[in-house]
């Protein structure tokens, strides 16, 4: 070999590891940041949103099922044609489930409070870890039930027109799949139009 291609080869090695080095001197996670946190585990939206009751996304199975959600049902209601009945019976849903959700998100808190505040002591250990995390999945399980009750009460309020209605103008309209429930749609009190 060369004298000259030895040296380039030896050039473009050095040039290189010298373009390698900041990325070996760079071990940030992506959690970097995170550590100034209230708790540690939850963003300040995912915070937020516990503490004031919001969905998260916890009524997808309901909502893109043709179960409707009270907030949005009721954001569409002139779209939607709801009779005044109907909108008091969605503002009920709404207001009940707002309070039981407020209440279940602040228990998740408090929970993820005691759990953060035990890894930040270091005293913390398996027994106690598995404890609060059975408890802490008890009330996220609770919280998404409180969401998924909300759908089906709206679902029952709600006519089957108005229910294709709003699952059209949610976006859902071309992906039917799932028959329509029997019980509460255009029956059972539910208005007619």
């Amino acid at each position: 070999m060369s004298r000259l291609a030895l040296t380039t080869i030896l050039v473009l090695i050095s040039a290189g590891l010298a373009s390698a080095a900041p990325a070996w001197g760079q071990t940030h996670s992506s959690y970097a940041g995170e550590q100034s946190r209230a708790i540690k585990a939850l963003s300040p939206k995912e915070f937020d949103d516990l503490a004031q009751g919001r969905g998260m996304g916890l009524a997808k199975a309901a909502e893109l099922n043709r179960y409707p959600g009270p907030m949005h049902a009721l954001e569409l209601a002139d779209l939607l044609s709801l009779s005044s009945r109907q909108r008091q019976a969605l503002e009920s849903i709404k207001a009940r489930m707002n309070v039981e959700a407020k209440a279940v998100g602040g228990e998740l808190l408090g929970l993820e409070r005691e759990l953060d505040a035990g890894f930040a002591a270091r005293k913390i250990d398996a027994q106690r870890l598995k404890a609060l995390t059975e408890r802490i999945g008890v009330r996220q399980g609770a919280l998404r039930a409180v969401h998924l009750v909300a759908h089906i009460e709206t679902a029952a309020v709600m006519s089957a027109e108005q229910i294709a209605r709003y699952d059209h103008l949610r976006g859902y309209g071309g992906n039917r799949i799932a028959p329509m429930p029997e019980s509460g749609h255009g029956g059972h009190g539910a208005p007619k139009h």
